[in-house]
């Protein structure tokens, strides 16, 4: 059954939040620490392919960027740094699965994988700093809060908690239980980290003691993430519902029940002004008005659309398992570019100075921009 429970309030305290973060960098999934995935830089109309970069590894990670290097991880436990010229600085094995994208923050990269572990590498080196162990697998990508001089690495694990470690050390701050797999990215948004699980439960909690301080009860697996815009959370379900939380008001403003067709909602939506853009297991990118919930467009891949997309001012873009990399207008939903990238894609691009960085599951790095 749908409908939302609320439960507890949502008690607010000064907060100090982390520094924007420009088009420079995406040091961190969907490029902001909200997990909007929008930039206000513009990409190029027609991007040329500019290299790509074979690992010889499947992957399902998603590449982020921190001072011109590119961080990713592979199906076979590799973590890559890669320069803007397609060139590896360096590459540190796990020996588990890294299916989570990377995090960079200060000068550490951090990666989850298969194995449970967190593991904290030194960005410029590759040397490990330290590994902080769950107890099940690590699917989603690690997000950071700050408040003054404190902060905290968050992530979710299938062990049914999310952990807050501390940046340095790795040394446990806190972890709340859920009531099943915590298998997306938490986002973190002015005063508080929002994230839902295999529970059905939206989370809205206190970064510094890891309290909740609300709930919302969908009733079904929330695969994915919330993307978080001016007090609003944009997500999804596994039955291909789409929501939007008005998380000051602690209601829901709108949703979209999914249609005969519809799959499940695997990815996190972007956002940006009255624009919200999620890809659907149906083979569609939908774009619906912020306001109201109301369908402007959607456009047909020839594949699910499970990965996250990109907004810029006025563009689009996004992956399928059609093997293409699509831009489209960003008000019209109309075709303006496509890549033949030869293999499924299922990564969420990275964005960085007017190129993109994409991954295929075949294990390549794809760097497209202006020649």
């Amino acid at each position: 059954m749908k409908y939302l429970v609320t439960i507890s309030f949502l008690m607010l305290y000064a907060w100090s939040s982390l520094a924007q973060v420009t088009d420079e960098n995406w040091p961190v999934f969907r490029g902001r620490y909200d997990l909007s995935g929008s930039i206000r830089s513009d990409l190029p109309e027609s991007p040329a392919l500019m290299w790509n970069l074979a690992t010889g590894s499947r992957t399902k990670s998603s590449p982020v960027i921190s001072d011109d290097v590119i961080y990713f991880g592979t199906d076979k436990g590799t973590l890559y740094a890669a320069a803007t010229d397609g060139k590896i600085k360096w590459s540190y094995e796990t020996g588990s699965a890294i299916e989570a994208p990377p995090l960079v923050f200060g000068d550490i990269v951090y990666a989850g994988s298969s194995d449970g572990s967190m593991r904290a590498v030194n960005k410029l080196t590759g040397k490990l700093q330290w590994t902080y162990n769950t107890d099940n697998q690590i699917v989603g990508s690690a997000n950071v809060w700050t408040a003054g001089k404190l902060s905290g690495i968050i992530f979710g694990s299938y062990d049914y908690y999310l952990h807050c470690v501390d940046p340095l050390t790795g040394k446990a701050l806190w972890k709340l239980e859920t009531m099943n797999y915590v298998n997306g990215t938490p986002a973190v948004s002015n005063n508080r980290i929002l994230f839902g699980g295999c529970d059905g439960i939206m989370r809205v909690v206190d970064p510094r003691s890891g309290a909740e301080r609300d709930t919302f009860n969908i009733g079904v697996y929330i695969a994915a993430s919330p993307a978080v815009v001016n007090d609003k959370a944009f997500f999804g379900d596994y039955d291909g519902w789409f929501y939007c939380l008005d998380i000051i008001q602690r209601k829901l403003l709108w949703r979209i029940a999914p249609g005969e067709t519809s799959g499940s909602i695997l990815g996190i939506p972007a956002s940006a002004g009255n624009y919200v853009v999620i890809g659907n297991e149906d083979k569609n990118l939908y774009c619906y008005n912020t306001q109201d919930g109301r369908n402007l467009w959607k456009f047909r891949t020839n594949g699910r659309v499970v990965g996250s997309a990109v907004v810029t001012p006025s563009k689009v873009l996004a992956g399928s398992m059609d093997g293409y990399v699509y831009l489209l207008g960003l008000t019209s939903g109309k075709k303006l570019w496509s890549f033949n990238t030869g293999a499924p894609v299922s990564s969420s691009p990275a964005v960085s100075k007017g190129r993109f960085y994409i991954l295929t599951e075949e294990g390549r790095l794809l760097a497209f921009g202006t020649k």
